[in-house]
């Protein structure tokens, strides 16, 4: 008998989600009204311990939302890392503002002392605003992505944005669950230490709504200005008037019936996925040239994706590594190609490009989904030893 196919990171739905959903199908509330929109916002608002919650259509349009909701307008610019999906990236551009682009350190998130030194460096405070002696423009915010579950440096990001005056929008779409466990924010989640937080419910998330997003905050201002905008910016509900252009972003009641669902299983996920993670790592560790790349050490990693660097004396490299678990019908994925490679963004302002270089033709993510079996992770392990021999 052929080995079933394994892949990268698919949902598991194996608890009320059908239930919630046919609710809301019985109910006939399947659009943007009904009662799991308001509950799901509320329990992911007390899950991650914030004021308020804002549901979205995805990631991408809630960071749309948060990036508008902060300032952010044409002509303004914004320090991004070069190292994520482009999702993070993209709504800047919405917005009329020109993205900077920074390296990533050894967590894969952004190196906030290059961010420091650039910031020292590159740029003058006047008058309460950060201008960047390149082009004399304001940079407004950092856009702060927890890339694979890991957490950024948010202790020194949030010294740094103090500092030189900038908002921090933290692109938490791959950390939801993830949370501090020690330090000035012991307790914290990913998401709710800066103005606002995204998360994403896409399929290939910790929990899914097939799409979706959330846009998290401690600033009810903030909140109210957000559910606005995603609300289509109506001043009268009963009249139809609009005080400004706002967006059809708001979630469904049959997204947010099976995200509820989802969220009620989501600790039980992340211990699945921590228990896959450091058996893969007790293995891989042991081969020469494979290393599966840390968490923090003060944080509890919601465990989201696994990144395996690959090198020397290991006889395959990244791609042909790729290739040859794909002809044994197991997915790998590489990290995501530059997005300051990307035409889009080629000609936009670099600051200190390095590490991420390296990461990139080294990292691929193996299996992680949570409903992955004990007798999964070992033949992803045994593939991999074998192709080391």
């Amino acid at each position: 008998m052929s080995q079933k196919f394994i892949p990268l990171s698919v949902p598991n739905l194996k608890g009320r989600e059908l239930e919630y959903v046919t609710e809301a199908i019985e109910t006939e509330w399947v659009s943007t009204g009904g009662r799991f929109v308001d509950e799901f916002e509320q329990n992911i608002a007390s899950y991650v311990k914030v004021k308020g919650a804002v549901s979205c259509q995805n990631g991408t349009a809630g960071l749309h939302v948060a990036l508008q909701v902060c300032g952010i307008s044409m002509g303004d610019e914004v320090i991004v890392p070069t190292m994520t999906f482009v999702a993070a990236v993209n709504p800047v551009r919405y917005l009329g503002a020109e993205p900077i682009f920074l390296d990533c350190d050894d967590s894969l998130c952004l190196d906030v002392e290059k961010l420091r030194t650039f910031c020292l460096e590159e740029c003058e405070v006047v008058e309460d605003k950060l201008i960047n002696k390149k082009t004399k423009k304001q940079i407004k915010a950092v856009v702060a992505v927890h890339v694979f579950g890991n957490m950024c440096d948010m202790e020194k990001l949030v010294e740094i944005a103090d500092q030189f005056y900038l908002k921090i929008i933290e692109d938490a779409t791959e950390a939801l669950g993830t949370f501090y466990t020690e330090g000035t924010l012991k307790g914290k989640y990913a998401g709710t230490i800066g103005t606002a937080g995204v998360y994403s419910f896409n399929g290939n998330k910790i929990i899914t709504t097939g799409g979706g997003g959330m846009i998290v905050s401690n600033d009810e201002q903030f909140l109210k200005r957000a559910k606005h905008l995603t609300t289509q910016a109506k001043s009268d509900e009963i009249y139809y008037t609009h005080d400004e252009v706002g967006y059809n972003y708001r979630m469904t009641n049959l997204q947010a019936a099976m995200g509820l669902a989802q969220l009620e299983q989501l600790e039980d996920f992340i211990e699945t996925k921590k228990i896959n993670y450091l058996f893969y790592k007790r293995e891989l560790d042991a081969v020469d040239g494979l290393s599966l790349l840390e968490f923090r050490k003060n944080i509890r990693s919601n465990y989201w994706f696994y990144a395996l660097f690959v090198d020397n004396p290991y006889p395959l490299n990244r791609d042909d590594l790729i290739k040859h678990l794909g002809e044994r019908k197991i997915q790998l994925r590489p990290i995501w190609d530059l997005i300051s490679y990307q035409k889009p963004y080629y000609m936009n302002q670099t600051y200190r490009i390095e590490k991420a270089k390296t990461y990139l033709r080294h990292v691929v993510n193996i299996p992680c989904s949570s409903n992955l079996s004990k007798e999964d992770v070992q033949h992803v392990i045994n593939c991999l030893k074998a192709s080391g021999v």
